[in-house]
């Protein structure tokens, strides 16, 4: 599941583009930059096939927006033999997953700083994403248990 938000920095505003694996909440891809265009999209799509090098026919979930839908992404999708699933106009509740991520990134993290700058918001972001939220952080449709011990627990089963 794919989506973007953003965070207020004193430089201007940081946008985030997350890939978040719907089995485990983990993220497993994710960019950010001062721009919304389709490459920030495309460059969290590519970290997350990169790091887990999906079987073709993999479904990728996704809001409306024209990131999602611009010529670059839907061309990085055939050539990874990816099929596009798109939210119903106007239902919120269809990105729920990302929109829960983002509501705990902003409200553990964002809303607690005042960023001067991009490179700070960055390197929280970074720190948050790798170190607690994928690591540590306790998640009820994981039976309470982080994201990456939840896949390595499911694994050895």
């Amino acid at each position: 599941m794919g989506d973007i938000t953003y965070i207020h920095t004193q430089e201007g505003w940081l946008y985030l583009a997350v890939v978040i694996d719907l089995f485990s909440r983990q993220v497993v891809g994710w960019s950010m930059a001062e721009h919304m265009r389709a490459k920030l999209v495309n460059d969290a799509l590519l970290m997350a096939l990169w790091k887990r090098k999906p079987d073709k026919g993999l479904l990728w979930h996704t809001d409306r927006g024209s990131q999602y839908a611009s010529e670059s992404h839907r061309a990085l999708l055939k050539q990874h033999s990816i099929h596009q699933s798109m939210s119903r106009k106007g239902n919120c509740r269809d990105n729920a997953v990302s929109e829960s991520f983002f509501h705990t990134l902003k409200t553990g993290l964002v809303h607690h700083q005042a960023y001067q700058n991009r490179d700070e918001a960055k390197k929280a972001i970074f720190e948050y994403i790798e170190v607690f939220y994928n690591r540590e952080r306790l998640h009820s449709a994981n039976g309470y248990w982080p994201p990456i011990d939840y896949e390595l627990q499911c694994k050895a089963a």
